[in-house]
C-alpha cells in the first residue's frame, strides 16, 4: 500500500526490515520469571532446545544461552549494535576486556570495526520478583574507510537521554527518547568515533516515541534522500496521511516532507529509525558485514586464527555478580558506574 507520504506497509516479524545505513533490527520480549543463585530462570526447562531455544514457551525464550538466557560470546566484524534496553538487564564483556551492565533505560552504542568478540547476557537479578526483558538490538553499518576501525562501545546512559514531550490542549502526552539525531532543537548524545551518525550530514536519527492517546506528533521534512521508517510495535492503530495503520506494521515514509501521526484510543509505542544510506556494496555472511566476499573470507580466515584478541572471561556466558549494579568497564581502564 502506498500514499502520498507512504511509500510502504509491512507486517512485523521477529527480525525488522530495514534500509540502509540500518541493517537489521530485533525487538526481544520475555517474561522471564524470578531469578535463582545463578541469576539464571528458577523454573525447570524442561522441553527447552537450550542452546536454541528461539520458541516463546511460558512467556520467554533462553536464546543460545543453557544456563542464563542470552547470547553467549560470539564474534562482529564491520558494522554496529545499537543495544536499547527499555526493561530489564544485559550483561556486556568482551575481548578488548570491556565489561558493564546496563538496563532499563539504558543504550549500548557498540562499534565492532575490525572484529571483537562479545558476550549478551540477561541476568535474573530479582530472587522475589519477575525480570521482564525488553529491548531492541539495531545493526547499523559502518561505511568501508570504518569497517576497520578500532572496535570501541560506549554507554548513553538513561538519565543523560535528551527526553522531548509535548502536551496538547486536552493534556495528553508524547514523550520522544533522543538516541541518535536532532529534532526540535535538541540534540542526542554522541556516538562512537567511526559512526556513520557521528556526521550530523548523515542524518541519522533513532526515535524512540510514546503516543498517548488522542496526540498529534510530527516528523520534520529533512532531505529527498533519506531512508525513513516508522516501526509501530504497541498499540492500536495511528492515522498517517489519511491511511489508518495498525500495530505491529512497518512503515516506509518519504524523507522530504513532514509526516504527521494521529493516535487513535490506545497508547501507541513507535521506533523511527532513519538516514542517509551508506550507498556502498553489502556483503554479509552471519556476523561480519563488509563490502567484498573475498572480505567476508578474510574475517571468517582471520577469526579461526586469532579469535580477535581471544577471550579473557572464562565462561562465554559469564555474568556479574547481582549486586554489582549498572557501570561500564573499558578496554583503557575507565570505570562508569551509576
Amino acid at each position: 500500500m502506498a500514499s502520498g507520504k507512504i511509500l510502504g506497509i509491512q507486517q512485523l516479524g521477529f527480525q525488522w526490515q530495514t534500509e540502509d545505513p540500518f541493517l537489521i533490527t530485533m525487538h526481544h520480549k520475555d517474561a522471564y520469571p524470578q531469578g535463582n543463585e545463578k541469576q539464571a530462570p528458577n523454573v525447570s526447562m524442561e522441553g527447552r532446545n537450550l542452546g536454541q531455544d528461539f520458541t516463546l514457551k511460558d512467556g520467554f525464550r533462553m536464546y543460545h544461552g543453557e544456563t542464563v538466557p542470552g547470547f553467549p560470546a560470539h564474534p562482529h566484524r564491520g558494522f554496529e549494535t545499537v543495544t536499547v534496553v527499555l526493561e530489564g538487564f544485559v550483561d556486556h564483556f568482551d575481548s578488548t576486556g570491556g565489561a558493564g551492565r546496563y538496563g532499563n533505560g539504558d543504550v549500548q552504542w557498540l562499534t565492532t570495526g575490525k572484529g571483537t568478540m562479545h558476550s549478551e547476557m540477561f541476568p535474573l537479578v530479582y530472587q522475589d520478583r519477575g525480570n521482564p526483558l525488553e529491548l531492541f538490538q539495531i545493526w547499523l553499518n559502518l561505511e568501508a574507510k570504518n569497517k576497520f576501525s578500532e572496535p570501541e562501545y560506549k554507554m548513553l546512559w538513561a538519565e543523560d537521554i535528551p527526553v522531548i514531550q509535548s502536551v496538547q490542549s486536552n493534556g495528553a502526552k508524547t514523550t520522544v527518547r533522543l538516541i541518535a539525531g536532532n529534532l526540535q532543537g535538541k540534540n542526542s548524545l554522541e556516538p562512537t568515533k567511526a559512526s556513520w551518525a557521528n556526521d550530523h550530514s548523515h542524518h541519522v536519527g533513532i526515535y524512540l516515541i510514546t503516543m498517548e492517546p488522542n496526540t498529534t506528533f510530527t516528523l520534520p521534512a529533512v532531505s529527498t534522500t533519506l531512508n525513513r521508517n516508522m516501526y509501530f510495535y504497541e498499540g492500536k492503530d495511528i492515522k498517517i496521511d489519511g491511511t489508518f495503520v495498525e500495530s505491529h506494521h512497518r512503515v516506509k515514509l518519504v524523507g522530504d516532507q513532514e509526516i504527521e501521526m494521529i493516535n487513535g484510543t490506545k497508547e501507541s509505542y513507535i521506533l523511527v529509525l532513519e538516514g542517509e544510506p551508506i550507498g556502498e556494496p553489502i556483503a554479509q555472511y552471519g556476523p561480519f558485514v563488509m563490502n567484498t566476499e573475498q572480505e567476508i573470507r578474510d574475517a571468517f580466515d582471520e577469526y579461526q586464527r586469532t579469535r580477535f584478541g581471544g577471550w579473557k572471561w572464562g565462561r562465554p556466558d559469564h555474568v556479574n555478580e547481582r549486586d554489582s549494579g549498572r557501570f561500564a568497564h573499558h578496554s583503557d581502564g575507565r570505570i562508569e558506574k551509576r
